[in-house]
């Protein structure tokens, strides 16, 4: 579902998503045929386990630091850094400290 509150207005990343004890949270800015924008916030310790995706994907760090393995390669991303997920390569994401990303992807 799209977040329709956003539309037309300002609104700064690190506050559009917060952090959760022990949990993953999420929130979908925009969810449409040819693409989707999310915002995660991971609480240290939490993770996706690897898996694969049907298209490219990219992550940006807005706060903390992700430790995400594409490939099996392990890649550390900083806040203001981000990478590309390759479509059909596996990857999984860990939180070894909490962080918050946003994830893109586009579907055509």
């Amino acid at each position: 579902m799209k977040d329709d509150n956003l539309a037309g207005r300002v609104a700064g990343l690190i506050g559009l998503v917060e952090y959760q004890t022990g949990s993953i949270v999420s929130r979908t800015v925009i969810d449409k045929p040819t693409g989707t924008l999310t915002l995660f916030a991971f609480d240290k310790g939490q993770g996706l386990s690897e898996h694969t995706a049907p298209f490219d994907a990219m992550v940006y760090v807005f706060d903390g630091e992700a430790e995400i393995a594409i490939s099996g390669k392990p890649l550390v991303v900083n806040q203001g850094e981000m990478v590309i997920m390759p479509a059909n390569q596996p990857h999984a994401l860990k939180a070894g400290r909490r962080f918050k990303m946003m994830l893109v992807m586009i579907k055509s």
